[in-house]
């Protein structure tokens, strides 16, 4: 029997999905769904009624969140049975992280405990540090941070200055240096610190208790948003580490912390689905109170346009979100069959997609802020009140932009590591972008599919021709140097993330339908973001395009471009309309 192939990161670009291979959250089953249920009524019983008190930081009250949500098992999703864990696929993790979405300010406390604060241990602690920390982090007795960026260290995280050096009975290292922006640190009870042995070149990972003597814990730092979760700056003053709480082997550090930045980029696209929800039903809830001109302002065109498009960013996110999910639990499965551990099978299957969580980091945390900006709108002066969500939503939501790498830096990560891999595995984009140049690839005279899945698979297989037309022409121009055009390669992360977005959709359409037959409201969420696609990514080529080509070359390039994004009328506004009026009948997010 033929090993089934599964798509690595980035290779949607150039290969074709079948939808039955992807997963769709409305497949999820009882089980997960009982467990997305608990963390909704956690959060509407321990966290939404005290948001005011969460945002004063009141004394123990996150900590005592945190256990609570341990008592539940909440914590311990991803942990291993053996460990007080529940040992869940990273599907059902993320579904978990949705749910949990919600939470403003318990929401980061909750997504670093379990996420960067604990996963360490879990996938790089060798058994007597699983048995020492995981039973307590699983189950909230102890709380975990992560402390990996330094004042002149952030998104060059590798030029952190803290050292360790080993002490004279060869028994600890010794620990100095200082670390900001340490979430949950102002109550963690573990901490998992980065810092360079010696004169190592890259760092290495120590797990370090709070008790220890040396470790200093700064005031709470004064936030725009996320005000009542813990931000501080920790201090180490000569802290004696054990020589058995070095994390991993020495100077593999750097590494931990590159696929825990992985995971933590896919997992933000997760999380911000649940905010995002919450935002849309609300926004829904007072548009369809609210009264001017002697009508409901939900049956005005303007608010139907912005509710539809909240509707439209947050369904694309999800449906990239769960697609990469089961990616990423098909192939570590396959790894384990084939003899690779747990820990480290569950590690490389989240790294292989390092493309697509750049990607959703990105895209989620834009969208997100586009549903809360809108939610502020619709809103009006309301919406401006500190008396109401939006404005806890709207300033939460900013942080996700900078969080796990700044959106600058992940989109500069999407296509260069795109680039990169392509040339790795023998995909040749140079010769693919000169071959398009001399139409070795034309599409004016193909006849397009009549059937609707057909028609949109056909389009987007063009789109793709324009992300690798893009970057085949870059390293042919540019060659090694195109590192260095930042512009440039932000213009082509957006294109493939729009690819990107625009396939999962179609394959979650293609899937619904054929479980459920033909649903017009899903159709207008495809056909709208396709078309808004197309057009955006016909401006960001050729804003690529007129940055370093010849003025003699761009007149072709152009017109493959216009010939690559070229799609059939679609009126968005009467789809919008409808989709607008489904969640406003139900008062709602229903989708």
């Amino acid at each position: 029997m033929n090993k089934k192939e599964i798509l690595k990161g980035g290779e949607f670009l150039i290969k074709e999905t079948d939808a039955q291979d992807v997963f769709i959250p409305e497949e999820f089953d009882e089980e997960q769904l009982m467990i997305a249920q608990t963390c909704d009524d956690f959060l509407e019983t321990e966290v939404f009624p005290i948001l005011d008190r969460i945002d004063k930081q009141e004394e123990g009250l996150m900590r005592s969140l945190i256990q609570k949500a341990g008592e539940l098992g909440l914590l311990g999703i991803s942990v291993p049975e053996k460990y007080e864990g529940f040992e869940q696929s990273f599907t059902t993790s993320m579904l978990a992280s949705a749910a949990m979405g919600s939470g403003y300010s318990f929401s980061v406390a909750y997504s670093a405990h379990t996420g960067i604060g604990t996963l360490p241990i879990v996938y790089y602690g060798n058994e007597e540090q699983k048995a020492t920390y995981l039973p307590k982090l699983a189950t909230g007795e102890w709380a975990a941070a992560y402390c990996l960026t330094e004042p002149n260290a952030g998104s060059d995280a590798n030029s952190g200055k803290s050292r360790a050096v080993l002490s004279e009975d060869g028994q600890h290292y010794i620990l100095n240096g200082q670390k900001m922006w340490i979430t949950n640190g102002g109550f963690a009870d573990v901490l998992t610190v980065f810092a360079k042995i010696d004169n190592d070149r890259v760092h290495s990972a120590f797990i370090v208790e709070r008790g220890f003597e040396g470790v200093v814990i700064n005031p709470e730092e004064k936030k725009m948003g996320i005000k009542g979760s813990s931000t501080v700056q920790v201090f180490f003053n000569d802290v004696k580490v054990p020589v058995g709480n070095l994390l991993g082997r020495r100077g593999t550090g750097f590494r931990i912390a590159l696929n825990i930045l992985h995971m933590g980029r896919i997992k933000l696209g997760g999380t911000v689905l649940g905010a995002a929800k919450r935002a849309i039903t609300q926004s829904v809830n007072y548009a369809n109170e609210r009264k001017q001109f002697g009508q409901f302002i939900s049956e005005f065109g303007a608010i139907k346009g912005k509710i539809a498009e909240q509707v439209i960013r947050t369904w694309v996110t999800e449906s990239a979100v769960y697609r990469v999910s089961k990616n990423i639990d098909d192939l570590i499965g396959q790894m384990i069959d084939e003899g690779v551990e747990k820990s480290q099978a569950t590690i490389e299957g989240i790294s292989a997609y390092a493309i697509e969580a750049a990607a959703l980091k990105v895209f989620g945390s834009e969208s997100l802020d586009y549903v809360v900006d809108e939610y502020v709108q619709i809103l009006g002066g309301m919406g401006f009140s500190a008396e109401t969500n939006a404005d806890r939503a709207y300033r939460d939501s900013r942080i996700n932009r900078i969080f796990e790498g700044t959106n600058e830096i992940n989109r500069l990560l999407v296509t260069d590591t795109t680039i990169k891999k392509a040339l790795k595995t023998g995909f040749d984009v140079v010769r693919y972008a000169n071959g398009i140049i001399k139409n070795q690839d034309k599409v004016e005279n193909e006849v397009i599919p009549v059937d609707y899945i057909g028609q949109k698979r056909y389009y987007i297989r063009n789109f793709k021709k324009v992300a690798l037309f893009l970057m085949g022409t870059l390293s042919d121009k540019l060659e090694r140097n195109f590192l260095s055009e930042q512009e440039i390669l932000m213009n082509i992360s957006d294109v493939i993330m729009m690819v990107y977005g625009a396939e999962s959709t179609m394959l979650r359409v293609e899937k619904l339908e054929s479980l459920h037959g033909e649903n017009q409201i899903i159709r207008d969420i495809l056909d709208v973001y396709v078309y808004d696609s197309a057009c955006s990514m016909n401006k960001n080529a050729k804003d690529a395009l007129n940055s370093f080509v010849e003025a003699g070359e761009l007149k072709a390039m152009h017109e493959r471009i216009d010939e690559f994004t070229k799609i059939a009328p679609v009126n968005v506004k009467e789809a919008r309309r409808r989709i607008a009026n489904k969640i406003i009948d139900e008062n709602r997010y229903c989708f």
